[in-house]
């Protein structure tokens, strides 16, 4: 492949071989315009022939059969005239039929017998006519196994085929018959002698034709020259091997292929063509056998192999080809050698030019003599191409100066500009994260004043109300029982009361008070959260199913987590209204890489799902769809998990469900570890 890029290369850029190629095109052009038109004219030619040939093969053949017809009908004159033939009819007429019998075999037919013409009625109708005017008869026709029993009694076993690949036998018999009237001295009908042979299984008459339309010498090498009889499409009779390549067998009991059924015995006509002829392609000719009522009742075939022809047509080919190559390298040397003195100087201008290109002017690389007359073209071309060389080195020496101070100040100044802007970028980035924390923490602390105080002044008078509640009950006493219910609803919503406010002092503390920061496996403090949810879910149709994988530490509290994670399942709960399945979730929290950075945790419900326009609003506080929410649950949620310095995101789909995800880093990092990550 590289030899072949070379040469390639070589014909596009250099002028030789451009030349060369240039003259010999027109000579490749014209030689293989005279070779096609001449492949195209043998071709024609030879197939044309071929078909004429195999055309006047069958031809040859049929007339052999006529020739076997005149023979067979000149047998029964014979017998006719024969002094034995008249002698029985004085001394035995009745033992007629016995005796013509007797006498096939002497005379080369299969069958033969003299009957008197008031058994003419066992002919067909067509027939009994032209015998009562004295015409003789000479067909070919398909006789059933009974009527080949009918004529002599061994011709049905002689002319069973068996039907090669269709586990059949062919038992009617393709016959060639002659019929011979023998009148009185009155011209009226008094004897018919019928004698013919039988055409199944005659290998001898096939190859006797065969012998004689494909006489020795005629055919290419290796060929071979076919003859065959069909009775309707199955060959009965034939010399077509079964084994084209070893020449092996015959192919008697196959069948013709579709197409030439079709025309031959469907459509009554001739094929002269190629056909596929049971294991191999032949060039071709069939014709119709036709019977005495001129019924198409089989076919007479000659052919010869097609791959002789065409390997003897592919070698001419060849030889063709290995002449217009020669040819080609003759004349393409002859060109190469005259245009080689021409060229030299024009390949070393080329030369110095492509040096001139790839060392840029850091060689005195120039053309100098070319060894030609000084007014020759190419010796004016080489010293104005020297003296441009010239000009072109002393403005490039000028140019290059040049250049190398431009480039030194651009340099300078392009590193100012990047240490500015480098150190503005970093302003910026840390002025923006410390106005973000700036305004989390006006808005904490302002939070936090406000819901301190309205817890502080709501816990107040609740303290009260409880207090009061539970003299009354101890006032009462037994009495207490009449209004248990409505004691149990005020305690309830005291307590529900307690809860608001301690979710609003949680969250203006930002997570409230700040345990003790542990490591942490997270599966076990999942299923402290599950063991929480279901105490609490006992009398609801809810279904909390654990999936837990993660193996890595990290670093938590685990009373903030173990809050996180039974917010977010009772949550999942209130989605599902109380019945549904829950699936908690946790595994290892991997990088690009496949290191781990900590636990993954995700809570799924297949409750009411999120609106998208709510998506963003869901960690605000008291943003709530719930009629008996705070929303405030979701803010604290948030707070601790940013707290640990873990993430939570959310996925929902409307009316499918809602899965809550929590990252939580293998350990927390710093307010400043955070502030540099950002900053690269």
């Amino acid at each position: 492949m590289s030899w072949l890029n070379k040469w390639r290369q070589r014909f596009r850029t250099m002028v030789r071989y451009r030349l060369l190629a240039l003259t010999s095109v027109p000579i490749i052009i014209t030689l293989m315009a005279l070779m096609a038109l001449t492949l195209y004219w043998t071709l024609a030619y030879s197939w044309k022939s071929a078909l004429s040939g195999v055309k006047a093969d069958l031809a040859v053949a049929s007339n052999s059969m006529e020739v076997l017809q005149r023979e067979q009908r000149g047998q029964l004159h014979a017998i006719a005239d024969s002094y034995d033939f008249h002698n029985q009819i004085k001394q035995s007429p009745g033992d007629m039929l016995r005796w013509a019998q007797s006498r096939a075999d002497k005379y080369d037919v299969d069958f033969l017998a003299v009957y008197p013409a008031s058994d003419i009625d066992r002919l067909p109708q067509s027939l009994r006519q032209p015998l009562l005017l004295g015409e003789e008869r000479t067909f070919f026709q398909v006789m059933s196994a009974i009527e080949l029993d009918a004529i002599s009694p061994d011709l049905s076993a002689r002319a069973e085929i068996p039907l090669l690949s269709e586990q059949t036998v062919e038992s009617r018999g393709l016959i060639s018959r002659s019929l011979l009237p023998i009148a009185n001295e009155n011209g009226e009908l008094e004897w018919i002698i019928d004698g013919g042979i039988l055409l199944n299984n005659s290998t001898e008459l096939v190859d006797k034709i065969r012998d004689l339309v494909f006489p020795e010498g005629t055919l290419p090498a290796n060929s071979v020259g076919t003859v065959t009889l069909f009775l309707d499409d199955i060959r009965v009779s034939t010399n077509v091997p079964l084994d084209s390549e070893n020449k092996f067998g015959r192919a008697i009991g196959t069948r013709v292929s579709d197409e030439v059924r079709e025309t031959v015995l469907k459509d009554g006509e001739e094929w002269v063509n190629r056909a596929f002829v049971y294991d191999a392609w032949y060039i071709s000719a069939y014709k119709p056998i036709r019977d005495f009522n001129n019924n198409v009742i089989g076919m007479l075939y000659t052919g010869f192999l097609e791959w002789p022809l065409i390997s003897r047509y592919l070698t001419n080919l060849v030889e063709l080809g290995i002449g217009v190559i020669l040819t080609l390298l003759v004349s393409g040397f002859l060109v190469y050698r005259g245009a080689k003195d021409l060229f030299r100087p024009i390949e070393r201008i080329h030369r110095v030019v492509r040096l001139v290109r790839l060392v840029r002017f850091e060689q005195d690389a120039r053309i100098g003599k070319l060894g030609l007359d000084p007014q020759h073209e190419l010796a004016i071309l080489a010293r104005q191409f020297d003296t441009m060389l010239d000009q072109l080195k002393q403005q490039n020496e000028a140019i290059r100066q040049s250049a190398t101070e431009l480039e030194n100040k651009v340099e300078e100044r392009t590193a100012s500009l990047h240490k500015t802007t480098e150190e503005l970028r970093q302003n910026i980035t840390l002025l923006e994260q410390t106005r973000s924390k700036l305004l989390i923490n006006e808005k904490l602390a302002a939070l936090g004043e406000l819901t301190a105080g309205i817890a502080h002044e709501i816990n107040n008078p609740t303290a009260v109300i409880l207090g009061n509640i539970e003299l009354m009950e101890y006032e009462l006493g037994q009495n207490a029982e009449l209004v248990s219910e409505e004691m149990s609803a005020v305690l309830a919503q005291i307590d529900r009361i307690r809860n608001i406010t301690r979710s609003l002092l949680q969250y203006s503390r930002h997570g409230g008070v700040q345990d003790e920061i542990t490591w942490q496996h997270v599966n076990p403090v999942i299923k402290e959260s599950v063991t929480l949810v279901r105490s609490g879910t006992q009398k609801q149709d809810v279904e909390i199913v654990t999936d837990l994988h993660a193996t890595c530490s990290v670093e938590i509290n685990r009373h903030q987590l173990l809050q996180v994670l039974v917010n977010l399942q009772m949550n999942g709960i209130h989605a599902m209204e109380n019945k549904g399945r829950l699936i908690i979730r946790s595994e290892d929290w991997l990088d690009d890489a496949g290191k781990a950075q900590g636990a993954k945790i995700s809570v799924q419900d297949f409750g009411c799902g999120i609106a998208n326009e709510n998506l963003t609003k869901i960690f605000d506080p008291f943003f709530t769809t719930r009629r008996s929410g705070t929303g405030l649950g979701l803010a604290v949620t948030q707070g601790i998990v940013s707290g640990l310095g873990g993430e939570i995101k959310v996925d929902s789909t409307l009316g499918e469900g809602t899965t809550f995800t929590l990252y939580l880093r293998e350990k927390i990092q710093s307010d400043e570890d955070v502030s540099a990550l950002n900053v690269v």
